[in-house]
């Protein structure tokens, strides 16, 4: 089974870091959503379809991560365990957070909210990522259309998908601003540092660093996110 084949080697120390980093990875979303400054593009989607429809922000998140999970099926992708938590955790953790985070406040609140949710959601994604038990939906929906035209770079494909939902979530009202841009900018590095520093190691041989891409995070996330 690919849900629990590849939990052989350290599965309590994959298990744990696997959850700590997608409940991280919903907090961070959470604190971005909060600090009103712009969020990231699948967010951004996200929040526009939250306001047209009338649910939840994490209701969404969840909607979305199992229509993207449909995609894989004609891409041949196979979900692990990590792929599936993705979809659910993350959009229950995002909810209860908002819960609990109050709204508005002066400049320098939504900047510190802005700055620890970029730093926490690169943690959560070297953390979710680091123990090897499948990406996210969205990740994997970048991975899959390069597998299947091997002629296509990472970095195109990722930047169509994510100026695509970048626009339509605008276009439903959802917030892009310096936040935006910011996550942009440090998703990247911060993936980088965090990834082979959260890596669990193979248990036969060095296994190359998984790609980010997000809940979406590969060149990197999504939510996821």
């Amino acid at each position: 089974m690919a849900l629990i084949g590849n939990l052989r080697h350290r599965p309590v120390r994959r298990l744990v870091q696997l959850y700590l980093g997608l409940t991280l990875y919903g907090v961070s979303m959470a604190l971005m959503i909060r600090s009103d400054l712009g969020l990231d593009p699948w967010d951004v989607f996200h929040q526009g379809l939250s306001e047209r429809t009338d649910l939840s922000f994490g209701t969404v998140t969840i909607a979305v991560g199992a229509l993207v999970l449909l995609l894989w099926i004609p891409l041949r992708q196979r979900p692990g365990l990590g792929t599936v938590s993705n979809v659910v955790v993350i959009g229950l953790v995002v909810d209860a957070t908002l819960t609990v985070l109050p709204t508005g406040g002066p400049l320098g609140v939504q900047i510190a909210l802005l700055i620890t949710g970029i730093v926490a959601n690169g943690a959560a994604t070297g953390l979710y990522l680091g123990a090897r038990l499948g990406p996210g939906p969205r990740d994997g929906l970048m991975t899959g259309f390069v597998a299947r035209r091997p002629g296509r770079s990472v970095r195109l494909v990722r930047t169509v998908i994510e100026v695509t939902v970048l626009a339509l979530g605008w276009l439903l009202g959802g917030t892009v601003g310096v936040g935006t841009v910011a996550y942009a900018l440090a998703i990247g590095p911060l993936a980088q540092f965090f990834i082979p520093l959260f890596a669990v190691p193979d248990s036969a041989a060095p296994a190359p660093v998984p790609g980010t891409a997000g809940p979406g995070t590969a060149a990197p996330p999504a939510p996821a996110g």
